[in-house]
């Protein structure tokens, strides 16, 4: 989750409060206007609070800090009891999720709405979760007749999106859709030691598993992969990309009417081990219907088309070790 609030606005991002996402790393940020949208994400952050450790800094322990369960949290700690504390949880937290929905259901229709989304699978049981619910209605309503002809953006910074995700994307028929991925060059990982410096390899390994999907179900006119590169991470005037989020342009519509924000990445670890905050952005306003599609356009220019020959090139293949530690990673039910 990735919440900054101030006052009665609230900044919707997928972006950490890092130096490198201030200077050399592509994200999204959303300014929300709105006290009833900012009171909400301020009470969900306020909720998880209650459920999370205290960092206090402490010289004597190896890593220089401990984590301390408050007397004020909700009892008892997950440590010392998983099952109650995830049934603490679910108390705390279902209501709330509940709650926004009932409340929007009732308002008057206007140009604009915003439905903030959660997923909370970690504390939920059952999960209540509505990031994931929200997607799948979208993303289905797209493959109706009465949807077709729509064309949509896809772009995430960690490019894995669930099997689930890609087959709802693939099933939409869209005139015309990005795809928009980090090049090797721009991931975060590139470069890096150990294990985590095989990760650039094997999102490239799913972004050409991607392709192999799109063209066996005849969409490669329609679909297009393209990996964002901005110079080379580590190396003066080297970017990251980061971005993720959905758009989604209707049939005689010229710019998105439907965006996503927020901190999800779309994949099996944000559906199952993470903590994410997105918002759904359903709008008719002419206005922000432009900037969406600014938005839309401006974050591709750094992006280039990529297709399957340039998967077979010799520095793109994947070796053997980077096969393996995927399928590794698979089999104990991890993920990326």
């Amino acid at each position: 989750m990735k919440l900054y609030g101030v006052d009665d606005e609230i900044i919707m991002s997928g972006a950490n409060l890092s130096d490198d996402y201030f200077t050399n790393r592509q994200d999204r940020y959303h300014l929300l206007s709105s006290s009833a949208v900012t009171r909400y994400f301020r009470k969900i952050h306020d909720t998880v609070c209650t459920l999370s450790y205290r960092v206090v800094p402490d010289k004597h322990r190896a890593g220089g800090f401990l984590l301390d369960w408050p007397e004020g949290n909700a009892q008892p700690s997950p440590l010392s009891d998983p099952k109650n504390f995830r049934q603490t949880a679910t108390s705390l937290l279902a209501p709330l999720l509940q709650a926004y929905a009932n409340q929007s259901s009732s308002k008057q229709p206007t140009d604009t709405a915003i439905y903030p989304l959660f997923q909370l699978t970690p504390l939920l049981r059952p999960d209540t979760s509505t990031e994931l619910p929200a997607i799948r209605l979208v993303l289905r309503a797209l493959s109706r007749p009465s949807f077709s002809g729509s064309r949509w953006t896809f772009t995430a910074g960690y490019f894995n999106m669930t099997p689930e995700i890609r087959d709802l994307l693939l099933a939409s028929n869209p005139s015309s859709a990005t795809v928009i991925a980090a090049s090797p060059w721009a991931n975060g990982f590139y470069g890096s030691k150990g294990v985590s410096g095989m990760l650039p390899a094997a999102y490239t390994l799913l972004s050409r598993r991607f392709l192999d999907a799109v063209s066996r179900v005849g969409l490669g006119q329609q679909i297009a992969l393209k990996e964002w590169r901005r110079g080379t991470v580590n190396t003066p005037g080297g970017w990251t990309y980061h971005a993720k989020g959905i758009w989604v342009t209707l049939p005689r519509e010229e710019n998105p009417s439907i965006s996503l924000v927020g901190s999800s990445n779309y994949t099996k670890r944000s559906y199952s081990l993470d903590l994410e905050a997105n918002t759904l952005i359903v709008t008719k306003n002419p206005n922000l219907m432009r900037r969406l599609g600014d938005e839309e356009k401006w974050l591709q220019e750094y992006a280039k088309v990529v297709d399957r020959n340039e998967f077979a090139k010799t520095e793109r293949r994947v070796g053997l070790h980077v096969r393996i530690a995927m399928w590794i990673v698979t089999l104990v039910g991890g993920a990326l």
